[in-house]
């Protein structure tokens, strides 16, 4: 699946003031050293008049890779083009997107990870040389062609930056890694999001709220939106500190952030592996919970709060995992990797 999205005038737009979505790099909260560069990158390109060199987002899920790659297509002022890794099952189905960009249009594929390697490979030339390279026909008759290409800008982004080919990954010519948000970024983000949601939020409920979003805006808009939900039913539309304690209680999420997953995820490792070290399968068996789910989108956190280490024999609970959920440790426990 693909979409095309037109970036430019989108200032004037009204519809798009109802998204919580940042539309310009000043709108863009945290990231720092990435906003910087970038911002570098977009003023030299304009200063050239020339397409912006291709560019890898890198991270956690809901860290704002997306939201970058509109930005850059708002900033420069040209359209983008969006689709998946997944989406592109065949080199033809990259071939029908890439011949319709204009000169300096961005490419926004996500989880470009899971791009095949064919597609992959009709990417090279075009990154580098912008020209398309085609195989028609099959067989002995089969013939190549080469299509010339606007220079374009190919915005990729991954959870997983070390599936990517070796020469996927060298042609891109900025590589950006974003990292999870600090409490004070955090919590200006979801003042600005309860701005554009004209939601009525004290200043300890804003904190709370900001406190147990995992250092992630995705997750920071997600529990606003509940939160404020639950407020507007149960304490006529203001967002206290009490408010929002009890509606995030209800929601099982814990004071560092932790959701019921989570919880299963320690617990596992913890109760039915003696702490680990355990495999990454078999915590997902014992969990009934995908591998991949529980290595992009749980772990991350895990590790960034310390209550997780990975040991080249597996998973490890560490002690403060244990506080955290109130349970004794003992030193030199050990589990079995099955």
């Amino acid at each position: 699946m693909e979409r095309l999205v037109s970036a430019k005038g989108s200032t004037e737009d009204n519809s798009l003031d109802t998204t919580l979505r940042p539309r310009r790099l000043s709108e863009f909260i945290g990231q720092g050293k990435v906003k910087e560069t970038v911002s570098i990158a977009m003023d030299a390109a304009r200063g050239r008049r020339e397409p912006l060199d291709h560019m890898l987002l890198y991270g956690p899920p809901g860290l704002g890779k997306t939201t970058l790659g509109h930005i850059v297509a708002a900033e420069m002022e040209v359209d983008i083009r969006v689709t998946s890794g997944p989406a592109i099952e065949r080199p033809g189905d990259l071939a029908a997107i890439i011949t319709t960009l204009q000169r300096g249009d961005v490419l926004f594929i996500d989880e470009i990870h899971r791009l095949g390697k064919p597609a992959q490979e009709r990417l090279y030339s075009a990154m580098e040389e912008f020209v398309l390279d085609l195989t028609l026909g099959k067989g002995p008759g089969a013939r190549e062609i080469r299509l010339p290409l606007p220079p374009f800008t190919l915005v990729g982004a991954t959870t997983r930056f070390a599936l990517l080919s070796a020469p996927l990954r060298d042609r891109f010519g900025a590589v950006y890694r974003l990292d999870f948000y600090d409490l004070a970024a955090m919590e200006d983000i979801v003042r600005r999001s309860a701005a554009v949601l004209k939601v009525d939020v004290e200043a300890e409920g804003l904190v709370e709220i900001a406190r147990r979003s995992r250092g992630t805006p995705r997750v920071a808009n997600r529990l606003l939106k509940r939160v404020r939900d639950f407020a507007q039913v149960r304490a006529e539309g203001v967002i206290t500190r009490d408010v929002a304690v009890v509606a995030l209680l209800q929601l099982e999420v814990d004071q560092s952030g932790l959701d019921e997953i989570d919880h299963r995820v320690l617990r596992a490792i913890i109760e039915k592996f003696n702490g680990g070290p355990v495999g990454l399968d078999t915590i997902a068996a014992a969990i009934s919970e995908e591998p991949d789910t529980i290595m992009d989108i749980y772990e991350p956190y895990l590790l960034q709060l310390g209550f997780l280490e990975r040991t080249s024999r597996g998973r490890t609970a560490t002690h403060l995992a244990y506080e955290h959920l109130g349970l004794s440790h003992k030193k030199g426990q050990q589990g079995s990797l099955l």
